[in-house]
This record gives C-alpha cells, sequence and structure tokens, in this order.
C-alpha cells in the first residue's frame, strides 16, 4: 500500500490485463474518495427523514419554505461551497490519487423530452476536473441517477419509486444522450480516469428488468466510443453493483468491473465472485463505494483491497454530524424545524428558514467543518491507528501469516485461513459487522485472534511525515491462554523487543521503547514465541 504519490497521476487510464496503468503504463490502484450528496444530494446525508430523502423531495421542501427565487440562489451556492477547490486540495494532499463524482442526470438535462443541458452546470464540471488536474486527481464521472432512475429507489432521485430508465424508452434515450455529451465534451481529458456508466442498476425486487441491463451498456458504449475511443469503461453490477451474473460477454477492450461493499464481512470470501470473474474476464475490478460503518471495519476492508490489488473508492468525503466520514458538517441551529416540517409540523417562516439554510452552507464550507483524520488514517494504515488483530494481511500463507496449527473452526470469519478467531467473553458465534455510523463493536461482539508458539501475523503500516524519521508508541493488547506465554516484535524482520505475558487477564502491554521509523511502507510482525496468546488489537501513535 503505496502513499499516493502526485507522479503517478498522468496520461489517460488504460486498462490492460487485471491492471489499470497510467500514461506512463505504469500500473496502480485507483485510491479514492466520492463527493456524495454534491451533485445529487442525499437525505440521509442532511439527517432528513423519507419524506426528504432524495433531491426532488429536498427542493420541494426548500422551495415553499424561501420562494423559489431564493431557492434556486441556495442550490447554486450549494453547489460552489460543497465541494471546492478547498476539497480538492485537501484530498490530494491526504494521499487519495482519484475522486468519484455522483452525477444527476437532472443536475445536467431538463427533466422532460426531447433532452435540454444545462450549460451553466457543465460548467461547474468543468472547473471541478480542472482542479483535479492541478492538484492530480484522477476524475471517475459517475451517472449516480439516471433519466427516470435506474433503481427505483430514493438514491437515484427516483419520481415515482420504479425504475423508469428501463420502462420508458425516452429515459433510455435521455442516458445515451448524456454519455455521448459528456464524450464530447471531455474526449481529451487525460485527468477523467472513466465512465462509471450506471450506480447501482436495479435491485434484486426489481430483477424482471436485468436482461435491459448489459443491451443499455453495450448501446451506451457504442454512443462513447464513436467519439471517445481513450476513456475506460466502468460497469456495475445489477443489485447495487454486488450480483455480476448478468456480465456474460466482454464488450470492450478498455473496461473495468465495479463492485460495492457496505457492512458485511471485510474477508477474502466476501468477495471471491468478483475475484473469480476478474480472472475469468481479465480485468481491472473496482470497489467503488464502501464506507458508512465503522473505523475497525475500515482498517480490514481497506487493507483487503489493497492485499488483493484492488483499486477503491470511500464513501463518502463529507456529510453532516458524523464521525464516519473525513468532514462533519456541523448541524446548524434550528434544522429540526425542517424535519418537523417534513414530517407534517408546522413550516417555519421563510426569515428562519433563510438563515438556518445560510449556516448550512457556510458549516458545510471545509475550514467549518470537523474533521477526523482517524477516518482517513484507518483507509490508509496510517498512524495514529489501531489495527484489531484479526486483520492481519490478506496476502496468503507465507507471506501475511504462518500457522503451526490450524484451527478446525471459527467465528464465520477468514474462514479459509484457518486462524483460530473467536469473540472476547461471548457466546456468539457468528460476527457481527453491521453497526452504523460511528459505532465500534462493543467488549461481547470484539473477535480476537489466538495463536500459539509459532504463529505469526503481519500488519501493513504506512509511515507519512515530512521529517527523515518519525516517532512511535506502540502497545498490544493480548493475554496469555493458560499458562505464561512470550511475543516478539519484529518491524521490517528486524525482532524490537519481546514481550512476557502473564496470566489470562486482557491487559494493554506497550513496546519497551519507542520505534523509529522512515517515511514509506513498513511491516509489523507479531509472532508467539512460546505458550499461546490471544490478540485483541495493536496500536502505533
Amino acid at each position: 500500500m503505496n502513499i499516493h504519490q502526485s507522479n503517478e497521476v498522468t496520461g489517460f487510464v488504460k486498462a490492460e490485463g487485471q491492471q489499470i496503468l497510467n500514461g506512463e503504463g505504469k500500473p496502480f490502484l485507483l485510491r479514492g474518495v466520492g463527493l456524495g450528496s454534491w451533485l445529487l444530494p442525499e437525505g440521509y446525508m442532511w439527517k432528513f427523514p423519507e419524506q426528504g430523502d432524495r433531491p426532488r423531495r429536498m427542493e420541494k421542501m426548500i422551495e415553499e419554505v424561501i420562494g423559489q427565487e431564493k431557492a434556486e440562489q441556495f442550490w447554486e451556492t450549494y453547489y460552489d461551497y460543497h465541494s471546492s477547490e478547498a476539497d480538492i486540495r485537501r484530498i490530494a494532499e491526504e494521499g487519495f490519487n482519484s475522486v468519484r463524482l455522483p452525477i444527476n442526470a437532472r443536475f445536467l438535462i431538463e427533466e422532460d423530452y426531447p433532452v435540454r443541458f444545462k450549460e451553466h452546470h457543465f460548467q461547474i464540471l468543468d472547473r471541478m476536473i480542472d482542479w483535479c488536474k492541478t492538484y492530480k486527481l484522477y476524475v471517475i464521472l459517475d451517472l449516480h441517477g439516471a433519466p427516470g432512475g435506474q433503481t427505483g429507489t430514493n438514491i437515484d432521485d427516483s419520481e415515482h419509486d420504479q425504475p423508469e430508465l428501463f420502462m420508458e424508452e425516452s429515459h433510455r434515450k435521455a442516458t445515451i444522450e448524456i454519455w455521448a455529451a459528456l464524450a464530447r465534451r471531455y474526449k481529451d481529458e487525460w485527468i477523467i480516469a472513466g465512465y462509471d456508466l450506471l450506480n447501482e442498476p436495479l435491485p434484486e425486487w426489481f430483477n424482471k428488468y436485468n436482461d435491459q441491463v448489459m443491451p443499455l451498456y453495450k448501446e451506451i458504449t457504442e454512443a462513447i466510443r464513436e467519439i471517445d475511443k481513450k476513456h475506460m469503461i466502468i460497469l456495475e453490477g445489477v443489485h447495487w453493483a454486488t450480483d455480476w451474473t448478468i456480465f456474460e460477454d466482454k464488450f470492450d477492450d478498455n473496461l473495468m468491473l465495479q463492485f460495492h461493499k457496505y457492512w458485511n464481512n471485510p474477508d477474502q470470501e466476501s468477495i471471491q465472485k468478483f475475484l473469480d470473474k476478474r480472472d475469468e474476464w481479465n480485468v481491472p475490478i473496482f470497489m467503488g463505494e464502501g464506507g458508512e460503518n465503522n473505523i475497525e471495519w475500515y482498517v480490514g476492508a481497506f487493507s483487503l483491497y489493497e492485499d488483493l490489488s484492488i483499486s477503491w473508492n470511500f464513501w463518502t468525503w463529507k456529510k453532516m454530524d458524523t464521525s464516519n466520514s473525513p468532514c462533519s458538517i456541523r448541524q446548524p441551529e434550528g434544522w429540526q424545524l425542517f424535519i418537523d416540517y417534513l414530517q407534517g409540523g408546522n413550516k417555519p417562516d421563510p426569515e428562519t428558514a433563510g438563515k438556518i439554510l445560510l449556516s448550512y452552507l457556510e458549516n458545510m464550507r471545509l475550514e467549518n467543518c470537523d474533521y477526523h483524520p482517524e477516518v482517513v488514517n484507518s483507509l490508509f494504515r496510517r498512524p495514529s491507528l489501531q489495527i484489531p488483530a484479526i486483520f492481519y494481511g490478506y496476502r496468503k500463507e507465507g507471506i501475511s501469516y504462518r500457522l503451526a496449527n490450524k484451527a478446525e473452526q471459527n467465528v464465520d470469519f477468514r474462514v479459509q485461513d484457518r486462524t483460530d478467531i473467536r469473540f472476547i467473553d461471548s457466546t456468539r458465534t457468528t460476527p457481527n459487522f453491521e453497526h452504523g455510523q460511528g459505532q465500534s463493536w462493543s467488549d461481547d461482539e470484539r473477535l480476537c485472534l489466538q495463536a500459539s508458539s509459532g504463529d505469526w501475523f503481519k500488519y501493513e503500516i504506512n509511515v507519512r511525515s515530512s521529517q527523515e524519521y518519525s516517532s512511535y508508541a506502540m502497545d498490544v493488547k493480548m493475554s496469555a491462554v493458560g499458562e505464561d506465554a512470550c511475543l516478539t516484535i519484529i518491524i521490517d524482520d528486524e525482532q524490537v523487543d519481546s514481550i512476557v505475558l502473564q496470566g489470562d487477564e486482557w491487559r494493554t502491554y506497550p513496546l519497551s521503547n519507542k520505534l523509529s521509523l522512515s517515511q514509506g511502507l513498513h511491516q509489523v510482525q507479531l509472532k508467539v514465541a512460546s505458550g499461546t496468546i490471544r490478540m485483541d488489537w495493536l496500536a502505533l501513535r
């Protein structure tokens, strides 16, 4: 997992075999973040109930409380403030090398047919793309809400909770026209990594339309290729991008497949079907959306993608009152008035509503957000950082771990490794990673790693510092099982400490001395020298 260097962002991106190559022909992974709720506002990121869960409902509410003219002014200011040059600069500074831009069709076109484009909104896209070129961030254009809606849910701004893209010919034509227009405008923009044709089409309850997805993908691609031969095409599976059974024939030679991953186990078993399709089609694959969970889950999941050479994109950069995104927008005083109104309460007077919305706009500026560096640290495994012991590397036995004795069973996590993973003081038998926003595993849900003499496990750490060397304290939370035990700590193949454990009580054991680490990638190896040890986590601070 290399820290992003701006010199890897150069020239047109191309899929070749299972790798992505930059303009110099060098392989690299996309490591990005999504600008969710910018060009397609999402109600849950505003803390709104179902009555305000999608752009058209949010727009209606704002127009009702402050009037049409001021509502139009609000939205244009929103587009300026939500994702600005300052955000792009910070994203690049943090080490990301790409951004995914979710676009609502209604941002670019009028809703009725034939298609009429909004040139002033294309100019907002132009400005964002120019910033990304300045700060060396590849751009993925993502049609998040297609004309008529491709999911029939709130996430695509569906009007009638139906996937009308697949029900009305005019919506299909409009979608193709949008992609042709984007290709025409950006065909020579090398900073654009690829075109993400449709976000999460067709949840399983609309699977009767599944056979229409690949034909539409081919039509869109044909329209793009008439104009643009260079940019990579990105295809998502159905049912939240997780069902790839629609991918039967590879129809383009510059193509990447995308899946999304939320909440479930961060282990290879959970994504094996995507790895199998990568081998079958011989194309790169992309985890294009994942997040909305806790820090511990991020540490495991994003390490998984890195170790298995999967490009990734975190969801999302910024939302209201959160601890699990890098940027948290402070909820304005009086915001509850909007929530109450959406749920049938009294309408706020225009003056009060206007002041609340103005506060919201100011609060979303990057400099006014609460910033959570621990989120970014978890994605890049960058100190300060705590790593659950169960999230040792994913590069197979002999590289990331070694077991003297393999377990007969565990709690249904990382099963194929045959490591002894179990709950700390619990009668539960299966892990639950579905903790919502900002929550951590409780003591009776936390998983630990049990290991015996001869077992070892490696954890990768990225050090990012302007100094030649940085100094870190390191702790390991663990306990002996039965008799006394000894753990050896090895950094980059050099033993740095040995810890003797006495008794089966959980304790946090500090290393004797601080670690002096240079900038770049380091391997921390925990090796059981004697006895049996249960390990909860290791931390560098």
